[in-house]
């Protein structure tokens, strides 16, 4: 019922703990108050006591019980936020840092999306945990002892009875706490593994729509979701039933505490008042039990969740690089081959980009563009071969030190919800306005916010109030704030307007000479200025050379550029065909 790893990550949150339990201790004794107070009146009554001062000191001890009662309860539910507010800064914290240091390729160990469910639901579901099951717990224990000892003075019998029924309820809790704990694995297992392949087929969706694989997805995806369903069916069905169980324990013990205590008023060995009283507090022998069973069906979501999290802590790290400094960026691949499963997507490439070099990477989609750069960027690490930075296996560099190397710009760069001027400090914490208005007029998107609110203009969730063009524009000008010595865009014009197309060429035109660039693109007119071409087919470099050279080897590049020419004349003529019938009308 209790965890030692978890316990482990309470610090600040004892104290929180603790205080929580006392409250509802106080909480406790204001209710037996309130209801000693209700006892005597209504005995009184019985007795034919209506005048006096009887009935007015009962309001006035309900009353003030009751005051003191509501803002102790208060407290409580603050203690309880409290409490697990740590503990969810922590975890949270070191799975943060454990991803840092697993480095880029943190996914080649686990799924991303079960690190975001993990990190995000499965440790919200531990507030439940350490907001109110463990507090519950130490209450649980304290509250029938605290009764059996007020009630000694009132009925012997009927006060062991009562709490002879209470240790029923955690038995039976231990008994399903077994058998919860396995399906609730089990139904955590199946929600990670089906938001995994959500994330996979969403971010998927266009390549499974160009091979026709989205129908077979979609029922893969169906058969997913209804295991799910039958798990989540199954889960609240063991809670139903185990809830049944304890409120029969709990009504059966109350009840039989009731009768005892009427015989005893028969027998005439309790007063009526004592009886009543027995009669209103006779549950809350068993309420604080019965709500811990219900908190540990609810804690046991965050228990299971705790499992992944703690898996996810305990996965052994990579070995990081140890190598800080690099001098020369140049980059030389040899013999580099990489592969998804049994697929090969990248085979015995050979290849030098040197210091300064704008390099271009051609090759329709599934060459292994894409796949090239997440190995130059280390999100990769596991390939055959060789890639050499500086004449060093880049798996012996040091992730931090890489990062700082490099920046990786891809389609539809992200920008977090926040200002333009705080979006740009994630590149470059110590940056000043003239410098951040600087990189804005590089990437030709300056003009565009002086016209709004200059660097506090907000951007708004998933940079809804922007265009496409001038989100990758601001995205550009944050990647040219780091100030990295490799800069890879990866088809980083895809899906714009011609007009931020041709700004954001000029920018990276203008880093030639100054950093090494690799530039991949689907479109090849936007390869003309590169120092050389890699073009990829089949995860093979086809052939290599300047633009130039290759229309003239009339080979893979050619052939592709030619079409793409043909197909934007097609598209050029379909429209003065259009306008010189609208003419001749």
């Amino acid at each position: 019922m209790i965890d030692k790893r978890l316990m482990k990550l309470l610090k600040e949150g004892k104290k929180y703990i603790f205080a929580n339990v006392f409250l509802q201790w106080i909480c406790l004794l204001c209710n037996l108050l309130a209801m000693y107070g209700i006892a005597m009146v209504l005995s009184g009554l019985k007795l034919g006591i209506s005048g006096g001062y009887l009935p007015l000191f009962a309001f006035m001890v309900f009353s003030g019980a009751m005051v003191i009662r509501y803002f102790c309860m208060r407290l409580s539910h603050k203690m309880a936020f409290l409490s697990s507010r740590e503990v969810k800064k922590t975890l949270r914290k070191q799975i943060y840092e454990k991803l840092l240091r697993q480095g880029p390729g943190y996914a080649e160990n686990v799924k991303q999306a079960e690190i975001l469910q993990t990190a995000i639901e499965g440790v919200d579901q531990l507030e439940v945990y350490y907001g109110s099951y463990l507090p519950q717990f130490f209450y649980a224990m304290l509250a029938p002892v605290t009764l059996f000892l007020v009630l000694l003075f009132i009925d012997v019998k009927a006060a062991i009875i009562l709490l002879v029924f209470v240790p029923l309820i955690p038995v039976s809790i231990i008994f399903v706490q077994r058998w919860a704990k396995k399906m609730l694995s089990k139904y955590w297992n199946q929600y990670t593994d089906m938001g995994d392949s959500f994330l996979d087929n969403l971010r998927g969706l266009t390549t499974l729509k160009v091979y026709e694989a989205d129908e077979r997805q979609n029922l893969r995806m169906n058969e997913q979701a209804e295991a799910f369903r039958i798990a989540t069916m199954r889960v609240l069905i063991m809670q139903l039933n185990s809830i049944s169980i304890m409120d029969l324990v709990a009504y059966a013990g109350a009840a039989f505490g009731i009768i005892a205590a009427i015989i005893d008023l028969k027998n005439g060995t309790v007063s009526l008042s004592g009886c009543i009283f027995i009669l209103l507090i006779s549950v809350d022998f068993f309420l604080p039990m019965r709500q811990l069973g219900s908190y540990f069906h609810t804690a046991m979501n965050g228990m299971a969740a705790s499992d992944k999290i703690f898996s996810f802590l305990e996965t052994p790290e990579k070995k990081n690089g140890t190598i800080s400094q690099l001098h020369h960026k140049s980059i030389h691949a040899d013999h580099l081959s990489f592969s998804y499963g049994d697929r090969k997507v990248l085979d015995d490439l050979c290849f030098t980009i040197p210091e300064h070099g704008f390099v271009g990477i051609a090759g329709v989609s599934g060459s292994g563009k894409s796949t090239l750069a997440s190995i130059l960027t280390m999100r990769h690490t596991a390939y055959e071969g060789t890639v050499l930075a500086d004449d060093i296996d880049l798996r012996n560099i040091h992730h931090d030190t890489w990062s700082e190397t490099v920046t990786y710009v891809q389609t539809g760069s992200y920008l977090f919800k926040g200002t333009v001027k705080e979006n740009l400090l994630y590149a470059d914490d110590t940056a000043d306005d003239e410098k951040m208005w600087e990189v804005l007029e590089e990437a030709a998107v300056a003009d565009d916010l002086r016209a709004r609110e200059g660097l506090n203009t907000m951007i708004e969730e998933q940079a809804s109030n922007f265009s496409m063009g001038q989100r990758q524009r601001i995205a550009i000008a944050r990647a040219l704030l780091k100030d990295s010595d490799i800069y890879i865009f990866d088809e980083a014009t895809s899906g714009i307007d011609m007009e931020s197309e041709q700004m954001i060429l000029e920018t990276i035109g203008r880093l030639k000479g100054k950093k090494t660039i690799i530039f991949i693109s689907h479109r090849l007119a936007n390869l003309k200025k590169t120092d050389f071409i890699l073009v990829l087919e089949n995860g093979r470099i086809a052939e290599q050379g300047t633009h130039a050279d290759l229309l003239k080897n009339n080979g893979v590049y050619a052939s592709m550029y030619n079409q793409q020419i043909a197909l934007e004349n097609y598209g050029k003529e379909a429209d003065d065909e259009t306008l010189t019938n609208e003419s001749d009308v």
